[in-house]
């Protein structure tokens, strides 16, 4: 029987991916890649990924989850479910080795919406509980996440995703956007809603452009809810990077030499997920648990950049940005809430960039144990236990309500 509408716990009746939804994944990801990628450029990566999914992984998921004692593992194994495990070791994996136009299918839209649908309809849903619509302009495009799409919302996320630039879609946030939003309506909102900014991906556009996309798509979500102080604006890695970009233009009165229209309120809340502060930094540091590569990192941060502008210029990386007055511009009226987990590639950065900030704003802070990069969406697809898969997004969420009320 298709439940109904008025559920705010849907991802907790969809339940974690299982390894039947993996299955089903790739079923919808094969021809999307032989499509748009090519027939022999996809066999010839599958084959270059045999010895590591034949021999390497499953030697080392024994050689090191089952054979050390607990205190010789990393935080993150000796918290994680096999199958938590499992998956991430294949996603260092794909991250280190596997082509960007390639991932880049692999979060896309055509690829993650059918997914998604594939996951209602197996849960019982015969449509979405909480109704989405794609939003396109000439100068941006996202997608809009409303309990009520005919009342006027009285909270907004702005939310960007992650992905390197290079790859990553709102669609494949989707499901964890909408329990983010049905999540906000269980702790007291009357019609919370999202926006979703889908920005132009490297190669086809780089730096300014995300930037752009970014500022005409907050004045968009401001032209809506027109009271900033009902704002929160969120992202996880490289999302969070232009987030903090799209703060410290907000809070700029000079010229940055790019057109970005007309000067635009601070939000009142900023919520960074493992963000990336720093494009290329020498307190990145590869880890045995994170599934993040730092060599890979400062390639995607470096085409992210595009060579027309340095690398380390604040706006592109705002970790740069030392001028403490124009973080105090910059910064939301309720401050910055940053969450991370102690065992991903950023840790050291984030806390170093937490501790410059804190000089002139207020930021509050919130590092995961064991964690690792992105956790709090990761674990939402990929842990069994409740309490794990929601614990960062809630404890999120009550961070936004006490400071938006």
């Amino acid at each position: 029987m298709a439940r109904g509408p008025e559920s705010h716990d849907m991802m907790l009746l969809l339940g974690p991916v299982s390894y039947l939804d993996c299955l089903v994944f790739c079923v919808f990801l094969a021809p999307q890649l032989i499509w748009h990628v090519g027939f022999f450029e996809t066999v010839w990566c599958v084959l270059q990924a045999l010895p590591f999914f034949l021999v390497r992984l499953p030697m080392g998921f024994v050689r090191e989850r089952y054979l050390p004692p607990p205190e010789k593992q990393s935080l993150f194994v000796q918290k994680a479910s096999p199958f938590e495990d499992f998956v991430i070791r294949c996603v260092r994996y794909a991250f280190e080795h596997v082509p960007a136009n390639i991932g880049r299918v692999v979060f896309s839209k055509e690829v993650a919406l059918p997914f998604v649908r594939f996951r209602l309809l197996r849960h019982g849903y015969l449509k979405y509980p909480i109704p989405w619509r794609e939003h396109r302009e000439e100068s941006f495009q996202g997608l809009w996440m409303i309990k009520d799409p005919n009342e006027k919302p009285d909270f907004v996320l702005f939310y960007a995703h992650g992905g390197g630039f290079s790859m990553g879609s709102s669609y494949f946030y989707l499901e964890f956007l909408l329990t983010w939003l049905s999540e906000l309506e269980a702790l007291g909102y009357n019609n919370p809603a999202i926006f979703a900014l889908e920005y132009t991906l490297v190669p086809d556009a780089t730096f300014p452009t995300q930037l752009e996309e970014a500022v005409q798509g907050y004045e968009h979500v401001l032209d809506v809810v027109q009271d900033p102080s009902r704002i929160c604006v969120s992202g996880d890695s490289a999302g969070a990077t232009l987030i903090l970009s799209l703060l410290l233009h907000l809070g700029s009165q000079e010229a940055t030499g790019v057109g970005f229209g007309r000067q635009l309120p601070v939000p009142a809340l900023a919520v960074l997920i493992s963000p990336w502060v720093t494009l290329v930094s020498t307190r990145h540091q590869n880890t045995v648990s994170d599934y993040l590569d730092v060599k890979q990192l400062h390639r995607y941060g470096m085409q992210f950049a595009g060579g027309e502008v340095p690398e380390k210029e604040s706006l592109v990386s705002p970790g740069c940005c030392k001028d403490m007055s124009l973080w105090k511009r910059s910064s939301p009226s309720k401050g910055i809430y940053v969450t991370y987990g102690t065992e991903e590639v950023f840790a050291s950065e984030i806390e170093n960039f937490i501790g410059t900030l804190q000089q002139a704003i207020a930021v509050k802070s919130e590092a995961a144990i064991g964690g690792i990069h992105a956790w709090p969406v990761a674990s939402l697809f990929l842990s069994s236990n409740v309490d794990r898969r929601l614990g960062g997004l809630r404890t999120i969420i009550k961070e936004i309500r006490q400071c938006i009320h």
